[in-house]
Parts: structure tokens; sequence; C-alpha cells
């Protein structure tokens, strides 16, 4: 079973794959601001009880945290210890997130090693990104080393930090003015990890697709499905 928990909503833009948030389209269509960081009424969500006492979210339960925000945005340090609290309790579940602040990690998480089930995958969209945050995230003690791609904004060499990852996720950009992937980007690195024995997801084609110098409108609600055939080994 997987769920998303936004325990907070809100965050600021960092890089340049931040340029087109979706969180941000979406709450300025509604007459949000998006830089507001905020505790959510689902902050508690991984221990909420039925009336007989049973967690709601059954043993197992895939937690995918902080969609709608960072985990370890600056304005969620009082509140992040509760998280972890819930994190430990909730030993029998798997929790995961996403974050552009691998500088952040030790400092809001130094005890990492008693959180098995958090796992923490850093995003890195261009070169310029991946040659920062690369070095920072990968020599970090976690028990598994995540890299996204997304929204992959340009071709991206990854060899020389291969060896130190366990698995790659590349995604598109979305919205009406999404910047496109070109499709030749993606089978570059997957040719990479398959040479490393990495780990390698096409989980998203954003909105934008360029295949063999065509550019191609990916319906949202396509984007997945057609990420998911792009590979047929």
């Amino acid at each position: 079973m997987e769920v998303t928990y936004n325990c907070w909503h809100g965050c600021h833009k960092k890089s340049e794959g931040c340029k087109h948030c979706y969180v941000y389209r979406r709450d300025e269509s509604i007459g949000k601001d998006a830089s507001k960081v905020y505790k959510t009424m689902y902050f508690n969500m991984p221990i909420k009880k039925d009336r007989n006492g049973n967690y709601k979210y059954p043993s197992g339960t895939e937690f995918m945290m902080c969609f709608s925000s960072d985990f370890l945005i600056e304005e969620a340090d009082e509140w992040r210890l509760d998280v972890l609290n819930m994190i430990k309790e909730r030993s029998d579940c798997n929790f995961f997130c996403i974050t552009k602040r691998p500088e952040r990690i030790m400092g809001c998480i130094p005890n990492i090693e008693d959180y098995p089930n958090l796992y923490i995958y850093c995003t890195m969209e261009n070169q310029k990104r991946f040659d920062e945050r690369a070095p920072i995230y990968l020599d970090l003690p976690l028990s598994i080393k995540g890299v996204m791609i997304e929204p992959m904004l340009e071709e991206i060499d990854i060899s020389k930090y291969i060896d130190k990852i366990d698995v790659v996720s590349i995604g598109g950009e979305s919205g009406d003015d999404a910047r496109p992937l070109n499709f030749d980007w993606v089978k570059s690195i997957r040719q990479e990890c398959k040479k490393a024995h990495v780990e390698f997801n096409f989980h998203q084609t954003g909105a934008k697709l360029i295949v063999d110098n065509k550019l191609y409108n990916i319906p949202r609600n396509k984007q997945h499905s057609q990420a998911r055939i792009a590979f047929k080994d």
C-alpha cells in the first residue's frame, strides 16, 4: 500500500528545476502563496488509529513524503523530530522523501542510522546541480542512495559518481511551460546504469518529449504510462 504523506506544505525555489514547480502552479491557481510553509492536517497520519485501536495504515505501508514541500526545509526544523519519532514508531512501514538540500541531512537527522525505514533520495536536474549535490549526498551514511533526475533539463554525465549510486530515476517536466526532455539523454543514463548494474527507472516523460529530433506533446494522463513502456528489456 502506497500513500502520499504531506506532513507540511510550502517550499522555496532553490535551483533551475524549480522554475515551473507544480506546487507553485497549483497554489497560485487557488490564490495561495506556495512559499509559506505550514504543518498540514495530515501531520500525524502515520500513527492515526481506527476505532478499534489499530493503525489506520497497516504494516508494510509506504509513505511517500513531502510531495508539496521538502522534508529538510528550514521552517520545518521545529516539527521534524515529531515526524522522525513517528517514523521510528512505525518501523513496520517505509518512508520515502526527495530533497534538493542534501547539505542539511546530517544536521537535521544526525542519528540517521536510527531510521533504517527512512529513504532519502536527492534531486539533481542538470550537470551543475549534479556536480554540486552528488559529492555531498553520495558520501552520507545512507542505506540506499537514490538519485532523482527530475525535471531532466540537459544531458548529464554521471560516470564519475555511478559507483556510489544504488538507483537512478528520471522524469521530465510537467505543465504547459514544460522544458522538453530529450529521450537520447534518458537512453544515455540508462546505458550507464546498465553497465554499472545500477537500478534505473524512467518514471515520467513530462509534457514535452523529443524522440529522434521530433517533439511530442504528451497528455498528462499518459506521461507515466508512456515512460513505463519506453524500454522493452
